[in-house]
């Protein structure tokens, strides 16, 4: 049986192009920065954010982790979304490792952040108060694009505000794609970026983080403490390198496979469908009846696997073709049918 993987884009296999780079890699010691094929990532990387210098980590975890910890101290803390990676499926890292304390609040609806509610957070300059540094953001938000004039003017209120802005930017690639934008262009107003190359794009592993050549300075010894210091890490940036230069228009399969989803989908009668949500590579679910486990249950048994914690998220990508999709409506479909049989 052909297994159907739709929990996520983390799933996806490097190319044949990937594994002829990273077999011919040219590499160092990349902890004396010596390695030349991760410098070329990294060099390409600031290019396309548009910021001065990147280094290369081994995931998205570290990289949040490590632009928490080099724009805050010891007792700071950061705001960000109730359901943000960073805060809810890092492990706590920020407050276990950097001793820095998150104050979330709940994402609206388009996946951003109300600035006035993140306004009445910021703590006052007092004693019994943690110092609020940083707002971190996310783009894309469970699949939904945050817009270039919503991070404009974040980035302006925390100009004003005196803190920082961080943006987890693991799919910032997909909404690039589908704004038509270089991914430079919104990144503009951050003042760091985190570029995952292990979802959508298809490396195995690894994330830039962006900003300036003092900010990776800074993050680079603590990459080293939290040990994230990788020798002859050239192999893997080679697939990284093809990741940013093959890969970011391919996206556009990928939104293109989610709209059928949920074209599809929409005309189960038992599925409830937000179409306004479908902007990249994710479609969310909810069965009417609360039957979301069984139905969760019935596609693994035919070897489609899915994922969700309130309803059911189908993530498309490189490894999941339409063919495969057609699979899946199918699938789904004969359960609610069968349902309506009473069998």
């Amino acid at each position: 049986m052909k297994i159907i993987d739709l929990r996520s884009d983390t799933v996806t296999r490097p190319t044949e192009a990937m594994r002829t780079a990273m077999a011919e890699a040219v590499v160092g010691d990349d902890v004396y920065g010596e390695d030349p094929t991760v410098n070329r990532l990294e060099a390409l990387g600031a290019e396309l954010t548009g910021k001065a210098a990147a280094l290369f980590c081994p995931t998205g975890t570290m990289a949040n982790l490590l632009a928490i910890m080099t724009h805050c101290g010891r007792g700071d803390e950061y705001i960000c979304g109730q359901d943000a990676h960073c805060y809810r499926l890092e492990g706590g890292g920020a407050a276990v490792l950097g001793s820095v304390q998150p104050q979330p609040l709940e994402f609206a609806e388009d996946g951003s952040l109300d600035l006035e509610r993140v306004a009445r957070l910021i703590k006052a300059d007092d004693v019994h108060c943690a110092r609020t540094r940083l707002l971190c953001l996310e783009n894309t938000q469970a699949g939904k694009i945050l817009s270039p004039a919503y991070l404009h003017q974040a980035g302006e209120f925390c100009r004003e505000r005196g803190i920082l802005l961080h943006l987890d930017g693991a799919r910032v690639a997909n909404a690039a794609i589908k704004l038509g934008l270089a991914i430079a262009e919104i990144t503009r107003q951050v003042d760091s970026v985190s570029l995952c190359l292990s979802k959508g794009l298809g490396a195995p592993a690894g994330t830039l983080l962006c900003r300036s050549r003092e900010f990776v300075t800074t993050s680079r010894r603590w990459r080293k403490v939290l040990g994230g210091g990788m020798r002859q890490a050239g192999i893997l940036a080679a697939a990284g390198i093809v990741a940013l230069t093959e890969e970011v228009v391919r996206l556009a399969v990928d939104h293109d496979n989610a709209r059928f989803l949920a074209e599809e989908m929409a005309v189960v009668g038992e599925i409830d469908i937000d179409q306004a949500t479908v902007q990249t590579n994710m479609v969310f679910l909810r069965v009417r009846d609360g039957r979301e486990g069984e139905l969760t249950a019935r596609l693994r048994e035919r070897g489609i696997l899915v994922a969700g914690r309130d309803g059911v998220r189908l993530v498309t990508h490189r490894d999941v073709t339409r063919e495969d999709l057609a699979v899946v409506v199918a699938a789904i479909k004969g359960f609610f049918r069968e349902k309506v049989a009473g069998r």
